[in-house]
């Protein structure tokens, strides 16, 4: 349950991180407080990791009825909130932190569902025409991929990280048969037998080293989904989408996993379509700035 706020008190929300002003969050939630004319503001909170335990313990008594938090706290954030939900209980993280009318505090991770979502959004035959995936990447982000294709019921899925021994750790804590981690020199091989590769690493943002991998070993109607929207078009995107591929880019899974988290906050479920995915990308690509 979220907190109980009068009628007359607007319900404030915001986003916890260190750095937190590249955030999309803010800009996100306001679109949608304008669009259904409720009464809130939702804010940018920059916290730093030796601070987070008392400004997450502060949430109550400055009247927020909850927070997302995004790096570097969402492994941290999961060990002091009072309870976690089991789905951020496997995750290992939270990035939405609910605030009932007692003050205590629940966890909760959005990140699986938004990832879903939009992929389902994108490209809706996935589920019939996909037995086995590769993630790449081994951190907080795959795992919460990781954890989605599984229970959306993939038979395979391929770890695949630039240091082995991380995706070995991964996928054996995700303790699946259906989960193999490979070397990285594995990556291209791999996409021979899958027809939906997920990249969760840095690779290909804006001031990260580009992703090499050969899209020409996957087969036609193939998925490519990148969760980095910074820039939102990325070479791996780019080069898909030349070979005929399903391109999946990663601000619709920023969008759609928001939306439990507003409904949370605020009470109401907010609209995904396509205006409010131009507008974000018009920030994103500097066609117009932040509101």
């Amino acid at each position: 349950m979220k907190m109980v706020i009068s009628e007359k008190s607007p319900i404030l929300a915001g986003v916890m991180g260190w750095p937190v002003s590249q955030s999309l969050s803010p800009v996100l939630h306001r679109y949608w407080l304008k669009q259904l004319g409720l009464n809130g503001d939702y804010v940018p909170l920059a916290v730093r990791p030796q601070n987070l335990e008392q400004a997450i313990r502060g949430l109550y008594a400055l009247g927020f009825s909850g927070v997302n938090v995004t790096i570097p706290h969402k492994e941290t954030a999961a060990r002091i909130v009072d309870r976690l939900h089991p789905l951020a209980r496997r995750i290992g993280a939270a990035n939405l932190i609910v605030v009932d009318e007692k003050g205590r505090l629940e966890g909760r991770n959005t990140d699986a569902y938004g990832c879903l979502a939009w992929l389902d959004h994108c490209a809706p035959a996935w589920r019939t025409g996909t037995t086995s995936a590769l993630v790449l990447g081994a951190g907080g982000a795959a795992r919460a991929v990781a954890i989605a294709l599984l229970d959306a019921g993939i038979s395979r899925l391929y770890i695949v990280n630039r240091t082995k021994e991380r995706a070995d750790v991964l996928a054996q804590s995700l303790d699946d048969k259906r989960v193999l981690a490979a070397g990285w020199q594995e990556r291209s091989a791999i996409l021979k037998e899958t027809t939906l590769l997920i990249n969760s690493t840095s690779l290909g943002m804006a001031g990260q080293a580009p992703l090499d991998i050969a899209l020409s070993l996957m087969q036609p109607g193939s998925v490519v989904y990148d969760i980095v929207y910074k820039p939102l078009q990325t070479d791996l995107l780019q080069e898909a989408q030349r070979r005929g591929l399903v391109a999946v880019d990663g601000l619709g899974m920023l969008i759609y996993q928001a939306v439990p988290s507003f409904e949370a906050f605020y009470g109401a479920t907010p609209v995904v379509d396509d205006d409010l995915h131009s507008y974000l990308s018009g920030i994103l690509t500097g066609e117009h700035d932040k509101a």
